[in-house]
């Protein structure tokens, strides 16, 4: 869904200027515009036919993500089972401070017996008889004397287990923590790597199902009306139409629909811009979906259905463009695809786009003035682009052969428009030109 949603917002930079996106990503054209034979390229055009992968390349793609994400999840199984070892019994990390433990507690009891030893030794000296003798009070003092060296001999010895203790205790810890560590990063490597994979598969799925099954034909016609003025923040409703021209009926038949609102003359354009801002949304219904309903990432088309052969389907679409827009020019365009039971499926090389004016709020339209108006500055291309397009309201000999050609796209656009169609176009172009591309080689 996420490359249709690519395609649609391509095909809608493409139909609003045809002349120079053809030139900029042949991608929708049948024909490429002609050079002169001392024309170079400058060194600014980018070839999609260049940078589009074969099917081959896709499949190495898989190959390649597939053995880095196995790699990822032995590595992440491994790092798993390095923890878990940390508690087992015949860890040497866990056994020296078992073993410290031990020593530890031993010491402990026998710094207790030696403390226990010297008080009974000094309590037996406060007890001896007045008449006891010089050698009774020299045994006694002895006792006391000897009782002292071993109790603090059992200190130090405690002390000393407890620092032991205490390091390996330390060391495992340390272990365990640089182990969860390893793991944390390993799942981080493993999530990456299941993501690679996923949009690798995605890109040969896509490719195989344009390339080898899904052609552009005729099989159905998109027809497109409504308002050439939009308020900002009020909804406008336009009307869509499929048409089933094709001599059958088509089993499952889908309608997408998209609005931009173009860039403003002098506005900046290059590749760091963001074209999602420009995205106007849209809603739709018909007959038998009467509420009206949001595209969304999961659910981006109109679901159509079985359409008989010559049968339309209508549909309403309700864009608001936003209501803090300032006045310009937006554009909706729609275009379709089919599948049948028996496998057969097509794209609708019909695609078809509205041009209408954009108000802002609390504007009211104004008639058109008689005399010619003073051009407008055209927004600022840093991107580079096409070398055969003239300035704004002049003329252009280059040919436009292919679909675009009879979508009835405003000629008198600025030129800056029709560079900032080529650069929204992004991986959408390339998306594009593949399925041209495989369609060829098929």
């Amino acid at each position: 869904m996420k490359i249709r949603r690519i395609l649609a917002t391509a095909v809608a930079a493409a139909v609003t200027t045809p002349v120079v996106f053809l030139s900029a990503a042949p991608a929708f054209a049948d024909t490429k515009p002609t050079t002169s034979p001392s024309q170079k390229p400058t060194t600014t055009q980018d070839d999609p036919d260049e940078d589009m992968p074969s099917l081959e390349e896709l499949r190495a793609a898989v190959a390649l993500a597939q053995k880095e994400y196995d790699e990822a999840v032995l590595d992440l199984a491994k790092a798993k089972d390095d923890l878990k070892a940390l508690d087992k019994a015949d860890n040497p990390l866990k056994a020296a401070v078992t073993d410290a433990q031990k020593a530890a507690d031993e010491a402990a009891a026998k710094k207790t017996a030696a403390d226990e030893a010297l008080a009974k030794a000094e309590k037996a000296v406060t007890e001896l008889p007045a008449d006891a003798t010089d050698e009774q009070k020299k045994a006694a003092a002895d006792a006391v004397t000897a009782a002292k060296t071993a109790a603090d001999e059992a200190a130090a010895a405690k002390t000393a287990a407890d620092e032991k203790l205490k390091k390996a205790s330390t060391a495992l810890a340390d272990a365990s923590v640089a182990a969860s560590k390893v793991v944390g990063l390993a799942q981080k490597v493993k999530d990456a790597a299941s993501e690679k994979l996923d949009a690798a598969k995605e890109e040969l799925a896509f490719f195989e199902e344009i390339g080898e099954e899904c052609q552009e034909d005729s099989a159905v016609k998109i027809a497109l009306s409504g308002p050439k003025t939009v308020t900002a923040g009020e909804p406008a409703v336009f009307s869509l139409r499929v048409t089933n021209t094709s001599d059958q009926t088509l089993d499952s038949v889908h309608a997408f629909a998209n609005a931009l609102r173009l860039p403003a003359p002098g506005e900046e354009i290059d590749e760091e811009t963001d074209f999602a801002k420009h995205i106007i949304p849209i809603e739709w219904s018909s007959d038998d979906v009467l509420e009206w309903t949001e595209f969304t990432e999961k659910f981006d088309s109109i679901e159509v259905g079985k359409l008989a052969k010559g049968a339309s389907y209508d549909v309403k679409l309700r864009l608001t463009v936003d209501a803090k827009a300032e006045a310009g020019k937006g554009v909706i365009f729609g275009y379709s695809e089919y599948e049948n039971n028996d496998g057969s499926c097509g794209v609708g090389e019909d695609y078809k786009d509205l041009n209408f004016d954009i108000l802002a709020k609390g504007d009211k339209p104004k008639p058109k003035p008689t005399e010619t108006a003073t051009p407008t500055p055209a927004p600022t291309v840093t991107s580079g682009g096409n070398t055969q397009t003239t300035q704004q309201g002049g003329s252009s000999n280059t040919p436009v052969n292919g679909t675009l050609a009879a979508t009835g796209a405003n000629d008198t656009l600025p030129l800056g428009l029709a560079a900032a169609g080529a650069v929204a176009l992004g991986a959408g172009a390339l998306v594009v030109a593949r399925r041209r591309k495989a369609g060829a080689q098929a």
